[in-house]
């Protein structure tokens, strides 16, 4: 029975596809931002080893994912009136479907910087997700994007638009909603979209400023032991919850806010990175109970640690490259700095990893690519015309660049 069980627990986290044409959520298959593809290319510019090149209309910063031959994206009007999604053929770059799911006749306030389309989808085999924060959230059907389901209903003012992105785990469709006026995380069963469980955040922010309470997290599911934890990251603490219930498990405090970046787990470590004002990352052992901040820190760091770029976590390793350009390499068990350079420009996207390799984006359309390992080396330097804030796909031996106006397969 406790094989049986183990390998049930396995199926839930582990995705039947890894590498391939399948990257569907944010952070790929395994929300690490890591593939297997050993054949991405090294080098690209305009006029070289774009396989195509497609015109998306509007704005947004969430990322493409993909199943078989279809590549869906969200995108939003630039004033947020009109929410709407694209399907692109993989192959030739053709829009196939382009659908506008949401009109808001008066929008609630956001700044420049972000979008009203950040949440990135989340697709299986002929179903696609779009969540655009309180303004709706919606299922698909891949084959002809008829709407088998939405939802409009959920309460949440964002501030600065909304940012999280929603995962699916098991039969549910899990999403955070943490805004100025409202805190919660929501389950809806993915086939009907109506909502499972709801839990409010049980956090002590300190203020009323609500401003101070909004994050941009976006969970992962581990296994600790025989147990599953919905890892939940939020304005001044990181929560656990039973991802089929919503039974809180413990609680991380932290006094950082507006959470981007999404944890990582590997050996028995979890790591946290705690958002604004500035970033802290905590190596965290997350099997207690209760508030373990005094507890369970293995040990935290505070040099150069991204606000918005997810960091990487290879083996041993942490890759990381804050907003300003600064990158760093860290051993994963001591947190110990192994290496830190500086690289041009300001980063937004999350870092990718093909073997060997570091994959690192930033706002003008320039990618460095770096040798993973213990010594400092760049590999490549490759720019596009346009800036890039949303962080990177891969299917097959492409890779998956949303810049500001277009979508771009890049292909040996």
């Amino acid at each position: 029975m406790r094989v049986l069980l183990l390998c049930g627990i396995w199926c839930v986290l582990t995705p039947t596809v890894f590498a391939g044409r399948n990257w569907p959520q944010l952070h790929g298959p395994l929300a690490n931002s890591q593939t297997d593809t050993a054949e991405l290319p090294l080098r690209w510019s305009e006029t070289q080893n774009v396989k195509w090149k497609t015109a998306i209309h509007g704005r947004g910063w969430s990322s493409p994912v993909a199943w078989d031959d279809q590549i869906w994206i969200s995108t939003a009007s630039a004033d947020g009136k009109r929410m709407s999604v694209l399907c692109v053929d993989r192959e030739s770059g053709r829009i196939v479907h382009d659908r506008l799911l949401f009109e808001n006749e008066e929008p609630r306030f956001g700044n420049d910087f972000n979008s009203y389309a950040s949440p990135t989808p989340v697709i299986e085999k002929g179903r696609v997700y779009l969540h655009f924060g309180s303004y709706g959230t919606a299922c698909l059907d891949t084959e002809t994007a008829a709407t088998l389901w939405s939802r409009r209903d959920l309460p949440c003012d964002h501030w600065r638009r909304p940012g999280s992105s929603p995962i699916l785990f098991e039969n549910l469709l899990i999403v955070h909603y943490d805004g100025f006026d409202h805190q919660y995380v929501v389950a809806l069963d993915k086939r009907t979209g109506k909502s499972v469980w709801k839990t409010d955040r049980d956090i002590d922010y300190g203020t009323d400023n609500g401003d101070l309470m909004k994050a941009y997290g976006t969970p992962i599911v581990i296994q600790v032991g025989d147990e599953l934890q919905l890892i939940s990251p939020s304005a001044k603490a990181t929560l656990a919850y039973n991802p089929r219930t919503g039974e809180q498990l413990w609680k991380l405090r932290y006094p950082e806010h507006s959470v981007a970046v999404r944890p990582m787990f590997r050996g028995g470590l979890l790591y946290v990175n705690t958002g604004f004002s500035p970033a802290q990352l905590l190596a965290v052992r997350p099997a207690g109970r209760g508030d373990i901040t005094d507890t369970h820190v293995a040990w935290r760091s505070r040099r150069r640690v991204p606000s918005m770029p997810s960091q990487l976590l290879v083996g041993d390793s942490i890759y990381m490259v804050h907003d300003d350009g600064v990158a760093t390499h860290l051993d994963a068990k001591t947190g110990e700095v192994q290496w830190q350079q500086r690289l041009e420009g300001k980063y937004t996207a999350s870092l990718l990893y093909a073997p060997g390799r570091i994959y690192c984006f930033n706002r003008k359309g320039r990618a460095v690519v770096l040798k993973a390992g213990d010594t400092f080396e760049r590999l490549s330097v490759n720019q596009l015309d346009e800036g890039m804030m949303s962080s990177p796909a891969v299917t097959g031996k492409a890779l998956l660049l949303r810049a500001r106006k277009h979508l771009y397969c890049i292909e040996n």
